[in-house]
């Protein structure tokens, strides 16, 4: 019998990046996924930060060298691999020199959000979505966790949504205290409409603050998790999961959440059977 498999998409990954919820999430729900029976791949992004010789980042050459469009300019993919040997279980990373290479995570020296987040966080989308299809591995879920992931349930939906490896993915978005200080540029709907998304599509969401972004993702998902206290989430995101009426899976704590948040998973797997 062909095992579940699992696509995490995540903003954030320990050790990798800093300690939080949102990373240790990265970092052990996969494995405990894993070890509950299920197939896994995980992808993040390469921030700058992150040294390669230090967690012994190597590139994937069978998977690396493809351009991407991002609003009429190719921008080459880069695909770099990292393992965890006592999760038996192998990140991904998505990287490029212009938007990756020795650079923060949003924000500059300064505090000051990146100009061009919005292409990056076009960029990282896009990355994850054509590797998953080089890599010939089919989804049946797809968790995207963090505001940075919060464009890949709109380009399933949308731009994918007759691609053979992700028509019948189920997505959950998982919600947390994280925000992105400021608001996307101001011809972030015209990268939108280069990637053949319609006025319609793109209406909704104003000019794609933090709380227009997660509400995007959670109206082109198929369910939510909350993964914080309700307490620290922004009130307007968890309005928009309210008004969703999505299946969602409540707060269940820092710890000990693997078994809650698979059986919330398995919920999904039962509806594709």
């Amino acid at each position: 019998m062909e095992k579940p498999k699992i696509l995490f998409i995540s903003q954030e990954v320990f050790p990798y990046v800093k300690e939080s919820m949102l990373s240790r999430l990265g970092r052990y729900l996969p494995q405990g996924v894993l070890e509950r029976g299920k197939e896994v791949r995980s992808f993040t992004p390469r921030y700058g930060i992150i040294s390669e010789r230090r967690n012994c980042l190597h590139p994937v050459l069978r998977l690396s060298g493809i351009n991407l469009s991002i609003n009429d300019t190719d921008h080459q993919l880069t695909i770099k691999v990292s393992s965890i040997p006592q999760a038996r279980m192998q990140i991904y990373f998505i990287d490029n020199d212009e938007y990756f290479y020795k650079r923060n995570q949003f924000t500059d020296k300064n505090g000051n959000p990146y100009p061009d987040n919005d292409e990056k966080a076009m960029f990282f989308a896009r990355g994850t979505l054509e590797t998953v299809k080089n890599l010939k591995w089919k989804p049946d879920i797809i968790l995207c966790s963090g505001w940075f992931s919060s464009l890949v349930p709109m380009y399933v939906k949308k731009m994918y949504k007759n691609n053979v490896f992700f028509g019948d993915a189920k997505i959950i978005t998982a919600v947390f205290s994280d925000g992105y200080k400021g608001t996307f540029r101001d011809d972030f709907a015209d990268k939108l409409r280069f990637d053949k998304f319609t006025d319609e599509d793109i209406a909704p969401y104003g000019k794609f603050s933090y709380p227009e972004l997660m509400r995007a993702s959670i109206d082109y998902s198929d369910g939510v998790i909350i993964s914080e206290k309700p307490s620290t989430i922004n009130e307007l995101v968890l309005k928009a999961v309210k008004e969703s009426d999505k299946p969602t899976l409540p707060y269940s704590g820092d710890t000990n959440y693997v078994d809650v948040y698979d059986k919330f998973f398995n919920k999904f797997l039962q509806k594709n059977k």
